[in-house]
């Protein structure tokens, strides 16, 4: 009954729309009073004066608008509804209603009736839902049918363009613009009325009627054995036989049940096969627009992942953009502190050589003056011991200022390499900076280890710079203890002067000239100075 229902409204539909509104934009009480009575009629539905009274009375409970028709018309009228009604005259009823206000006017190659029964079949063939259209698939099917019927062939081509230019405005056709595209004649050309009238009457009757097949045979009588021809109608559960083909005088049926001997779709309680095609189409159709928006949705979700994703990778190149400025920058500020650092320690190294150079003149000076006076040395032995453990206290600070000095020297080859380690590790990050954005995450995990690298270097670094401070300040120690050796020693010359008067030679040196520095006599040669200048030097440009 629901499938029946659903027909029923269908047909309803019409009807209730071309109903009249007045000012309010409201349907009059009374109309619709007439088409519930006109409906009762037709649908042999016991009319029940009464309700109908309560139901409309004029108050507020009243069917006010469209909706509150339903209830009415769902439980007094459509739910009475048994089947025992003359389908055609129920759907002519509502075509009567509204076929004047909705059939064009303009003149169709198809009567009256045909543009009746295609109302009908648009009704069968139409989506379950409103306003009613019936899709291009189904004007398809019927068109296929009434051109098959018409014996012509059918023109897909023809049809396919004519789909194109539908889809493009919308999704199919209310029942009106069906007829007219019927009427009109255009997928019928080179038909006459009649051929086209015949065709769209015998879908009507397979379609709507339920007739499978129709047309004269002959039947043996039951009291007289005489054979007499009679127009045969065959529906799925019956066969009716008429005395000629208008089916004014129905003779008979024969009932189709288990004792009957027909081919399986004409057994008792299994639907036309129209009907069941038409539900499969349907049942098609929904699975298919139900995939279509199961992938919609997919499709964006997606793309709300793929924009989220976007933004991330967005927000971790602006990091990883920020985080190189910083450590550029702090690699600016490092390498000129180095630079300082380099210039301090080079005016430094200058102006020790001046004070070793004033030192070698007077050590020079000093040891002319000793030749001469080398004679009445001899007396202060005694006193010349003590000088002799302040010149070793001496010595053994020279060695430890070279001591330090090559461990400074160490200390900036090994910030040198850090330094050029730093720069690489810095240019591959800018390499990975540029890398493609599906490399970006395992770069990123590689990134994190060389910072952790990086790191680490710079705690080395940091570890490296304490180390050299504190060589400079075990220097700036061995060079106040040489100082303070050399005015022990400077004081115990003066004593001997002052006892005796003179400065005598402690013992010969070499005729060789040789070069006397705070290291003491004959530390290194002339060459050996030069080359120590040479390494000074190319330290000093490397490092820059």
């Amino acid at each position: 009954m629901v499938g029946l229902k659903e027909e029923l409204l269908k047909s309803i539909w019409h009807a209730f729309t071309a109903l009249d509104l007045d000012r309010s934009g409201k349907v009059s009480k009374s109309q619709l009073k007439v088409l519930s009575h006109n409906l009762c009629t037709v649908l042999n539905v016991p009319h029940d004066p009464v309700a109908l009274e309560e139901h409309f009375r004029d108050d507020d409970e009243g069917p006010v608008s469209n909706q509150g028709y339903m209830p009415y018309l769902n439980k007094f009228i459509l739910e009475k509804v048994q089947g025992n009604f003359d389908k055609v005259e129920f759907n002519r009823m509502c075509w009567t209603l509204c076929a004047k206000k909705n059939l064009s006017k303009s003149p169709l190659q198809i009567s009256d009736e045909d543009a009746f029964k295609v109302w009908v079949i648009f009704n069968f063939l139409s989506e379950d839902k409103y306003p009613l259209i019936i899709v291009p698939e189904e004007i398809e099917y019927l068109l296929k049918k009434i051109t098959e019927a018409m014996g012509a062939g059918w023109q897909q081509g023809q049809f396919d363009h004519y789909k194109i230019a539908l889809n493009t405005s919308r999704e199919g056709l209310s029942a009106w613009e069906l007829i007219d595209l019927i009427g009109s004649g255009q997928f019928s050309k080179g038909m006459d009325r009649q051929t086209v009238s015949m065709a769209i009457n015998e879908v009507f009757n397979e379609l709507i009627l339920d007739v499978l097949k129709q047309g004269y045979m002959l039947k043996k009588g039951h009291k007289r054995k005489n054979w007499t021809e009679r127009w045969f109608v065959l529906k799925p559960n019956i066969i009716s036989y008429y005395v000629s083909e208008d089916l004014k005088d129905k003779k008979g049926d024969i009932i189709l049940d288990g004792n009957c001997c027909v081919e399986f779709l004409s057994l008792s309680g299994s639907p036309p096969p129209h009907k069941e095609a038409r539900q499969k189409r349907k049942e098609l159709r929904q699975k298919l627009l139900a995939e279509q928006e199961e992938l919609e949705r997919q499709m964006k979700e997606l793309q709300t992942a793929n924009e989220n994703k976007q933004k991330e990778l967005e927000t971790v190149r602006k990091q990883l953009e920020a985080a190189a400025a910083r450590a550029a920058e702090e690699e600016k500020k490092r390498l000129q502190t180095q630079v300082e650092l380099q210039d301090r320690f080079s005016l430094e190294l200058e102006r020790e050589k001046m004070v070793r150079q004033k030192m070698e003149e007077q050590v020079a000076q000093k040891s002319s003056e000793l030749e001469q006076y080398l004679q009445r040395v001899r007396e202060l032995e005694e006193m010349y011991k003590q000088l002799q453990e302040a010149l070793e206290v001496e010595k053994q600070a020279r060695q430890d200022e070279e001591t330090v000095r090559k461990l400074q020297a160490r200390l900036l080859e090994e910030e040198s390499a850090k330094r050029a380690e730093l720069e690489k590790w810095h240019l591959q990050q800018q390499q990975t900076i540029q890398m493609t954005e599906a490399e970006k995450q395992e770069l990123e995990n590689q990134r994190m280890i060389k910072e952790q690298a990086l790191q680490v270097a710079m705690q080395q670094l940091e570890q490296l710079e304490l180390e050299r401070k504190e060589a400079l300040e075990q220097y700036e120690e061995v060079k106040k203890k040489l100082e303070t050796a050399a005015n022990n020693t400077k004081t115990w010359k003066d004593k001997v002067a002052h006892h005796e008067g003179l400065i005598r030679l402690i013992e010969p040196g070499s005729k060789n000239p040789h070069l006397i520095t705070n290291w003491g006599p004959a530390a290194f040669t002339e060459a050996e100075l030069e080359q120590r200048q040479k390494s000074w030097k190319g330290k000093k440009a490397t490092s820059e």
